[in-house]
C-alpha cells in the first residue's frame, strides 16, 4: 500500500473541517458539495473490501429519493447485498479521519479485517443523473486507482442495476451477463415468457403510466421498453427532460403526500406507478370513477405477489417454504389478509431493508416489501435448483406449467435487491395472468386508517424497544401507557421508535376510523412527550 501516494492524492480531495458523517442503510448522504473526500475514500475502501473478499465490489453514487442538490454513496458486497455491518464501521471511520490520520486509519482497517494487500482488486462503479454525480464518481475512481485497484465504470445506472452487475461478475456469469443489455434481456425474456399464458382483454389493460421522478429510471426504461413491448406498453412521465429530480414527483412524494405526482395525466381507473430517484422503489395508484385517489403501496404489492406464488407452489406439490417479512409499519389489514385469508406465514423485523432481507433469506422463498415500495422476492439456491429441475422433469402438463411459471418468476426478480423495473414487470405479469384490474388488486383488503407523527426529544436514546420495535422497554411506564390508550379504540395498535439519525421519536397508530387513528396518535405522542423528555411545543390534537 503506497501511503505516500494516498496522502498526495488525498490533499486533492481534502476533508472539510469539523464534518462528520455516519454510514447507514443508505450509505452516506448529504449535500453534494461536502462529499468529494468521502467519494475518494470510499474508492480506497472498496479496494480493501475487494482484496479481503477476493471479489468484485460495487460503488454506487446516488442519494436515491433525496433532493437533487444532495448526493451519496454506498458500497455493494459480492452477492449484490448491502455492505457488511463491520465494514459500515470502517466506512464511517475512514470518512471522518482527519487528513493527517488517513494513512494510519487505512492501515488499521487492513489489519483489523485481515486484508491480503497482495490480492488483486476489482471495483465497478455506477451513478445516477444528478448534476454532481459524474465529478463525484471520478473521485471514487481516483481512490480506486491510487491503491492499484482495477475498475469498470458503468456510468449511468439505476442502483439495482449496479447490484445486478456485481452479482453477475461474482457468479462467473451464472446469474446473468454483467452488461446493461444482459440485464434488459434477462428480465424481458422472463416477462415475455411469463405473460404468454395471459389472455389479452384489449389494449387498455396492458398500458401503464410511469412517473420516473425525473431520474435515472426514465433513461433506463426508455432503453429497455422495446425489449418487452409485445407484452406491455409503458408511457413515461417526469422523464428528466424538464423538472427537477424527485421534486413534486417520485414514489416517496406520492406515498408521503397521498396524492399523484405533478406532470402525469390520470384518467379514472388507469394504472399508474412511480419510481423513486434511483429506481429501487415502486408504488402504484389510480383515480376511481369519482376522482378519488387510491394508493397501492408495498404492503399490497407483497400481498399480490405472495398470493400469486402460493398457487403454483401448491400445484407442484413440493414442500418449499414461503414466508412474508414485514416491519411494524405494515398495515394491520395486510398482516391479517396474509395470515388468515392466504394462510401465508408473516414475520416482523426491525425497520430497515437489511433486517428484512436477512430474515427473507431464512425461507426457500422469502417475500419482503416495505410500505414505501422497496422490496423483492428471494429464492434460496436449493429452491431455485429444485424448481428448475421440476420444470424439466414433471410430466403432467399442469404441474410442469406451474414449475415453468415459477422458473420465469425467479429470472424476473432482481435477487440482489429491491428493483423498481423488475418489480413493475412482475406486478404487470401477475395482473395480466390473473386478469385483475388495479381496482380489484386494491380490493384484496381495505387498509386500516393510520397516522404517523414525530415528537422532538432531548435525547432519542432514552427510548429503547424490543419485539421488532413494537414494544417500548424504556423509559419505564411508556409501554403501559400505550397499552391503556390502545384499549380505548377498535382494531387499534400503536408503537413508538427512536429515529436512527435525529433526536425525534416516531409514533405510529392505526384504528377502525381515521378520527380514532388520529386521536390515538396524538395521545401516544403526548405520552412520549411527558415520559421521554419531550422538548419544544407539546403535541396538539389535530396536529
Amino acid at each position: 500500500m503506497d501511503l505516500d501516494a494516498v496522502t498526495k492524492q488525498s490533499v486533492l480531495h481534502a476533508k472539510p473541517d469539523g464534518l462528520t458523517l455516519q454510514y447507514g442503510t443508505a450509505g452516506f448522504r448529504t449535500k453534494a458539495e461536502h462529499l468529494d473526500h468521502v467519494m475518494f475514500r470510499m474508492g480506497l475502501l472498496a479496494v480493501l473490501r475487494s482484496k479481503q473478499t477476493k471479489s468484485t465490489i460495487g460503488v454506487m453514487v446516488t442519494a436515491s429519493h433525496n433532493p437533487e442538490e444532495d448526493n451519496g454513496v454506498k458500497l455493494v458486497d459480492p452477492l449484490g447485498e448491502m455492505l457488511a455491518p463491520s465494514w459500515e464501521e470502517h466506512a464511517t471511520c475512514l470518512a471522518n479521519a482527519e487528513e493527517q490520520d488517513l494513512p494510519r486509519v487505512l492501515v488499521d482497517i487492513g489489519e483489523k479485517a485481515a486484508v491480503n494487500l497482495h490480492q488483486d482488486a476489482f471495483v465497478v462503479i455506477g451513478r445516477d443523473t444528478r448534476p454532481s454525480s459524474e465529478k463525484l464518481s471520478q473521485s471514487v475512481i481516483d481512490g480506486v486507482t491510487v491503491l492499484g485497484g482495477q475498475f469498470h465504470d458503468y456510468g449511468l445506472l439505476t442502483t439495482p442495476q449496479l447490484h445486478y452487475m456485481v452479482y453477475c461478475r461474482n457468479t462467473s456469469g451464472q446469474y446473468g451477463k454483467a452488461t446493461i443489455e444482459g440485464y434488459y434481456q434477462k428480465l424481458s425474456a422472463a416477462f415475455v415468457e411469463l405473460t404468454k399464458q395471459a389472455s389479452c382483454s384489449g389494449d387498455d389493460q396492458r398500458t401503464l403510466k410511469v412517473d420516473c421522478a425525473n431520474g435515472i429510471g426514465a433513461l433506463k426504461l426508455r432503453e429497455m421498453k422495446h425489449y418487452f413491448s409485445q407484452g406491455l406498453s409503458v408511457q413515461l412521465f417526469n422523464d428528466g427532460t424538464k423538472g427537477k429530480l424527485n421534486h413534486l414527483c417520485g414514489a416517496d412524494f406520492v406515498k408521503s403526500h397521498q396524492k399523484p405526482p405533478q406532470g402525469i395525466e390520470m384518467k379514472s381507473n388507469e394504472r399508474c406507478c412511480s419510481f423513486d430517484g434511483d429506481a429501487d422503489r415502486i408504488i402504484y395508484y389510480y383515480h376511481d370513477a369519482d376522482g378519488q385517489f387510491h394508493l397501492v403501496d408495498g404492503d399490497k404489492i407483497a400481498a399480490l405477489i405472495s398470493s400469486f406464488l402460493k398457487e403454483p407452489l401448491l400445484e407442484i406439490g413440493d414442500s418449499l417454504s414461503l414466508g412474508v417479512v414485514q416491519t411494524a409499519y405494515a398495515n394491520g389489514s395486510s398482516t391479517r389478509y396474509l395470515e388468515e385469508v392466504m394462510k401465508v406465514p408473516v414475520y416482523c423485523t426491525k425497520t430497515g431493508v437489511k433486517h428484512l432481507h436477512h430474515k427473507a433469506q431464512e425461507f426457500d422463498i422469502g417475500v419482503y416489501f416495505e410500505a414505501n415500495g422497496h422490496g423483492t422476492v428471494l429464492f434460496s439456491k436449493a429452491a431455485e435448483m429444485k424448481i428448475k429441475q421440476l420444470a424439466k422433469e414433471l410430466e403432467e402438463d399442469k404441474k410442469r406449467k406451474a414449475a415453468k411459471m415459477l422458473e420465469n418468476v425467479i429470472d424476473l426478480f432482481n435477487q440482489a435487491t429491491g428493483d423498481a423495473i423488475s418489480d413493475m414487470l412482475v406486478i404487470e405479469a401477475i395482473l395480466a395472468l390473473k386478469g385483475l384490474t388495479v381496482q380489484q388488486w386494491d380490493a384484496l383488503y381495505t387498509d386500516l386508517p393510520n397516522r404517523q407523527l414525530k415528537v422532538k426529544v432531548a435525547d432519542r436514546q432514552v427510548i429503547s424497544t424490543t419485539d421488532a420495535e413494537r414494544q417500548a422497554v424504556k423509559p419505564p411506564g411508556l409501554q403501559e401507557a400505550i397499552n391503556e390508550l390502545v384499549k380505548k379504540y377498535r382494531l387499534s395498535r400503536a408503537f413508538v421508535r427512536p429515529s436512527g439519525t435525529e433526536d425525534i421519536v416516531r409514533v405510529y397508530a392505526e384504528a377502525d376510523s381515521q378520527e380514532n387513528a388520529d386521536s390515538l396518535a396524538y395521545e401516544v405522542s403526548l405520552a412520549v412527550f411527558q415520559l421521554a423528555g419531550g422538548i419544544g411545543e407539546r403535541p396538539q390534537p389535530g396536529f
